[in-house]
């Protein structure tokens, strides 16, 4: 008689039986987020920026930083830091290659282009170690994205960027509240960017934020694209000629429907994003050892943190399975009940926007508009991002600590992985 399957692919029961209820329910709005939300309203105070102002401060000594600017999303907060650090005409940034597009497109309409970095296999954030090389006298700045919430490596990115007198843009986009080493990520290079919009782990609406403790970062970044506060009380002496108008021509300024969220949300944040980290660490200790799957984590005595755990993955080995497929792995997880999909962000490199697309109309790919030389890196130039899809899997974000799903959950992941063999065949 032919043994029956255990796995749920094959006709076995699947792992996940309970209803999840809100587990996985985020942001957390209460009536103190709608009180906040309708005084704005009813005074018609939407394109102010009073209660912006308020959660700058609010959030300046919460992630320890001088200054902070509150925009109306992520991709501003990056544009600004970016010219914030004087990026512009002829210049190149390296950046990710596995990363959201924000974290280096806003820099080709500074005039400037960027030189992608492979990444980590274990980290999935920037490799160190594949920075130095593309460094020329036209680079700027490195941009750091600490992804899906992983600290990266900062100690040797900073080192690099200060003997080569490089400025340093984190992303944290993925990473509020993140820890390296005892410091806030955000705080470590020269400004932080991040996006807070409704689906990050500090959600408070469409809207981003920028931090420094470089005033003239700081106010470069008001000066492009916040013309109400680009007046008199401009310090960096070659600004205030300017004052009046944004030096970009942009309007970036942050909806206060969105920085009272934000009040409301980073009082609640640390108290619910410990959770998260108790929740998501649990799951992760319950599959601790199983084979060809392991934690996109900092190893617990490193001192760093996961920052919110947005767009939670973890990685996989398929050479401790036989080779099984990511893919194949993953189809069998989501029969038994979990969410679980190969890979995340397509690398950049290999995208026709940084390769063939000329934006503004300068004869040539926009990427080559103002280079020296043919910086494209086709197909085969970084190994590592470009098999990310054999390389990480989501996993399921948990937003509350309840052991009893979050085991079912993992028990989907181990369940597979030792029974592995049925899926070779």
């Amino acid at each position: 008689m032919e043994k029956k399957s255990q796995l749920a692919i094959f006709g076995g029961p699947k792992a996940v039986q309970s209803n999840p209820g809100d587990i996985f329910s985020w942001p957390i709005i209460t009536k103190e987020d709608e009180d906040a939300v309708l005084e704005v309203l009813r005074r018609g105070g939407m394109s102010g920026i009073d209660v912006t102002q308020k959660f700058e401060q609010e959030f300046a000594e919460w992630i320890g930083a001088k200054y902070v600017l509150g925009c109306n999303n992520g991709t501003s907060a990056l544009h600004s830091a970016m010219f914030g650090c004087k990026i512009g005409v002829g210049d190149e940034i390296i950046c990710p290659s596995v990363t959201y597009w924000a974290s280096a497109l806003p820099c080709f309409s500074l005039g400037a282009t960027v030189v992608f970095a492979d990444i980590d296999p274990d980290t999935i954030c920037i490799d160190p170690n594949d920075i130095e090389h593309r460094i020329t006298e036209r680079t700027k700045a490195i941009v750091v994205v600490h992804y899906c919430g992983y600290p990266a490596d900062m100690d040797p990115i900073m080192d690099i960027a200060r003997r080569h007198n490089l400025k340093v843009i984190e992303d944290v986009s993925h990473a509020h509240g993140g820890i390296y080493k005892g410091r806030k990520l955000g705080t470590i290079g020269d400004v932080g960017a991040m996006s807070v919009m409704s689906g990050k782990s500090l959600a408070i609406g469409e809207a981003g934020i920028l931090v420094t403790n470089d005033l003239e970062i700081y106010e470069r970044a008001i000066a492009f694209g916040h013309y109400e506060r680009y007046g008199a009380n401009i310090q960096t002496e070659y600004l205030k000629q300017f004052a009046g108008l944004p030096m970009g021509g942009y309007k970036y300024r942050m909806h206060q429907l969105s920085s009272a969220v934000g009040r409301v949300q980073l009082r609640h944040y640390d108290e619910r994003n410990a959770e998260i980290l108790k929740a998501m660490n649990y799951f992760w200790d319950l599959l601790e050892g199983v084979p060809g799957i392991k934690a996109h984590r900092p190893p617990k005595d490193s001192g760093s943190s996961m920052g919110g755990w947005y767009a939670a993955h973890g990685l996989y080995r398929s050479e401790e399975l036989e080779g099984l497929p990511l893919s194949r792995f993953a189809e069998a997880v989501r029969a038994e009940g979990s969410d679980c999909s190969p890979g995340c962000n397509f690398p950049l490199h290999l995208h026709p926007l940084f390769n063939t697309c000329d934006v503004y109309g300068h004869g040539k790919p926009t990427r080559l508009a103002h280079c020296d030389r043919d910086i494209r890196q086709p197909k085969g130039s970084l190994p590592v991002s470009e098999n990310i899809y054999n390389l990480i899997y989501s996993i399921p974000w948990f937003k509350h600590y309840r052991p009893e799903i979050i085991k079912e959950y993992a028990d989907a992941f181990r369940k597979v992985a030792e029974n592995y063999k049925e899926l070779l065949v």
